[in-house]
């Protein structure tokens, strides 16, 4: 599937940039990867990770914002992993107008350069927060979302797909609960605060995160969501499994942040999908003729929706508390 392909991650250096780069290295023999994010120093401490790996990686200074540097970094470039976003809710609220040009300008520019360059297939991460958003990340994301999926109607005769994985706070990342919450108590906090005790939120790890990505990569025709099935928890749970004898301090919910996470939604349900391990939501547009649903496929009902507050699988305290001691955390 990647052998002796050239793979470009934009926004590389993050946590799933660090993980999909050590996958796709160990099961695959990619040509070449090349990691395209505006932080040098970041790329550096990625370059001395990597350091065994130096003649199959490339790193590339530049932001999708600029139009001119992804026409140069996408030359001979087979798949792309579109990575790179404003994603801190508070920063994007204050920054309104930086989060639109990275987040949706630079969307935009990946579309165009990536069909002028002739790549073959564009994969690009969403976010829950896409889902009805409620602050202004979600909605660029949204938007980006929207822009990727119609992407591949302006094609015309090229081979370019372009199509979507959406997840939510990935389990140990940069900026989840999971770290905050390991600080306070390693700094000897009883009292965790917690912004609202009725919060649920779905499990899924980095592991997981690219499972999907590495799924779309094969299969994609181009113009499909992908949405990983994952397991739901409450987040009381997951402060009493990091620190049994806990309290909680309810400190309200915050701007932006919603009580639960929700993938897909009732309207889209119309043409969702459900496989074994994820769902699909495919295009509802009038130049959609590519589906063809593999066997296990089958539509899910009328008004479904996908809410980690209604999911058929939840984890507990025992189970967080075993899944706790698996995943790497990112600080």
């Amino acid at each position: 599937m990647l052998t002796d392909k050239t793979i470009l991650i934009t926004g590389g250096t993050g946590s799933f940039g660090n993980k999909f780069t050590r996958r796709v290295l160990n099961e695959f023999n990619p040509k070449k990867i090349i990691i395209y994010s505006r932080d040098e120093y970041k790329q550096y401490v990625m370059q001395q990770k990597f350091k065994d790996y130096s003649k199959k990686l490339r790193f590339f200074l530049g932001d999708v914002r600029d139009e001119g540097r992804l026409y140069r970094a996408f030359d001979g470039v087979d798949i792309v992993i579109h990575a790179a976003a404003i994603k801190q809710v508070p920063a994007a609220e204050y920054n309104p107008i930086e989060a639109v040009k990275t987040n949706i300008n630079g969307a935009e520019n990946i579309i165009n350069a990536a069909i002028d360059k002739g790549v073959e297939k564009i994969i690009a991460l969403s976010t829950d927060k896409a889902v009805n958003p409620v602050n202004l990340y979600g909605a660029t994301k949204l938007v980006s979302d929207k822009l990727f999926v119609a992407g591949n109607a302006y094609v015309g005769d090229k081979d370019t797909l372009f199509s979507v994985v959406r997840y939510g706070n990935v389990a140990g990342s940069r900026g989840s609960i999971i770290p905050f919450f390991k600080s306070l108590i390693k700094d000897g906090e009883v009292n965790v605060p917690i912004t609202d005790c009725r919060m649920t939120r779905f499990w899924i790890t980095l592991d997981d995160a690219v499972d999907l990505v590495l799924k779309a990569i094969d299969e994609a025709k181009g113009g499909e969501l992908y949405v990983k099935k994952c397991p739901s928890f409450k987040i009381t749970d997951l402060a009493k499994a990091l620190k049994s004898d806990c309290n909680f301090d309810n400190i309200g919910i915050r701007p932006g942040e919603k009580l639960h996470e929700v993938m897909i939604t009732e309207e889209d349900s119309r043409t969702t999908v459900e496989y074994d391990d994820h769902y699909i939501i495919y295009p509802d547009l009038d130049w959609w003729t590519k589906i063809d649903n593999k066997p296990g496929g089958c539509n899910v009902e009328d008004r479904f929706r996908y809410s980690s507050d209604t999911n058929n699988e939840w984890l507990s305290q025992e189970d967080l508390k075993n899944l706790l001691d698996e995943i790497d955390i990112v600080y």
